[in-house]
């Protein structure tokens, strides 16, 4: 199940709307074939490793991270394919919440007289598609908040300057992030300041949609943004009736304003509509502090630099704060990583007791 695991990492990023899959046969102790999902539209992960394995894959087992699917969609049923191949074993990693799977894949090859063997390494199969699960059950993208600050909370000094505030190593991470992201987002004060290219500089890398928070649309046009091209759009969320020409590439989403911006919510069923399942935003303060507010922080992902600004620099989370400290946002399913001199602290944001967040989505997003 770890080889399944390390090939569906190959498709992160690339399989949306579809989650990441991978799959192995294995007969005799061997290793026949592997095989991931590696976008919408191709052969599943199972397909795939059956196909490379051929008329071996009878009386094998199979390894796969996801329950198989068992509805036609793109592509035929995976359940039907195994069976077909004549597999004796099948072992499973996680369940397929999608209500048109949810266990119907397991049934039907159980129906078939294949042995299923459930929950192989599913937490660890589970965490891989954590962001696919919360589309495909709340209907919106999982978002994931970046930040980078110094020790005490600084993303910039008090004269704007924020390069570089974390090392190479902590700047690489965040480029392996983009390229795992279905979208990456900033506000046009972050597109102005730094006018960043919000790509994934990565050998065999791919660029994530690009998304700018442009309320009046009033970007100037000589940022990086607009003029470098990138295989993944541009797009620009604003709340303006009327549209001026774009450059090529770039793209209006017109969204709802709320209180003079961007209406957060609006905005993320927009990108679940055009099948954004994990979205990485990257900032600034208040975009930062706008998403955290609204409870739409799924995991957040700090990272910390060993020095101090002051208490004049520019501080990310701007919003203010609670008068106890019990009722501070805390972090659950805390992961800490090195990467060279800077720590980078995830976590999973939850509210107080008793101080629930807005109210999340809905559920019936299409899967695989």
């Amino acid at each position: 199940m770890r080889l399944a695991l390390r090939e569906a990492e190959r498709g992160l990023g690339r399989t949306s709307p579809n989650p990441a899959v991978g799959a192995v046969v294995v007969k005799g102790g061997r290793v026949l074939a592997r095989g991931h999902h590696a976008r919408a539209g191709a052969p599943h992960a199972e397909v795939a490793a059956l196909a490379r394995a051929g008329s071996r894959a009878r009386g094998a087992d199979l390894y796969t991270t996801l329950e198989p699917c068992d509805h036609w969609g793109r592509t035929p049923p995976c359940s039907l394919a195994i069976l077909q191949a004549g597999v004796r074993r099948v072992f499973v990693g996680s369940r397929d919440p999608n209500p048109v799977v949810n266990g119907r894949g397991t049934t039907r090859l159980r129906r078939g007289g294949v042995e299923v063997v459930a929950d192989v390494l599913r937490g660890e199969c589970d965490r891989l598609n954590r962001a696919w699960f919360h589309y495909i059950t709340r209907g919106r993208p999982f978002v994931s908040l970046k930040v980078a600050a110094s020790l005490d909370g600084r993303i910039a000094t008090r004269s704007g300057d924020s390069r570089w505030v974390t090392g190479p190593e902590a700047r690489a991470a965040v480029h392996r992030l983009r390229n795992r992201a279905d979208a990456v987002l900033v506000g046009g004060g972050t597109a102005r300041a730094d006018d960043p290219r919000l790509t994934a500089r990565l050998p065999g890398g791919r660029d994530p949609v690009r998304v700018v928070l442009d309320t009046r649309l009033r970007l100037p046009r000589r940022l990086r943004i607009f003029r470098q091209r990138s295989a993944a759009p541009t797009l620009l969320a604003h709340a303006r009736a009327r549209v001026p020409r774009l450059p090529p590439g770039v793209e209006p989403v017109r969204c709802r304003a709320r209180d003079g911006r961007i209406d957060l919510e609006d905005l993320l069923d927009k990108l679940a509509q055009r099948g954004v399942t994990h979205l990485l935003v990257e900032g600034g303060g208040a975009v930062a502090t706008s998403f955290l507010a609204a409870g739409l922080v799924d995991r957040l992902l700090v990272f910390l630099s060993p020095q101090v600004v002051g208490g004049d620099g520019l501080a990310w989370a701007q919003a203010p704060g609670p008068r106890r400290m019990a009722d501070a946002l805390r972090l659950e399913d805390v992961e800490v990583e090195r990467h060279g001199d800077d720590v980078l602290v995830s976590g999973a944001p939850r509210r107080p007791r008793g101080r629930p967040g807005p109210a999340r989505g809905r559920t019936g997003a299409v899967g695989r």
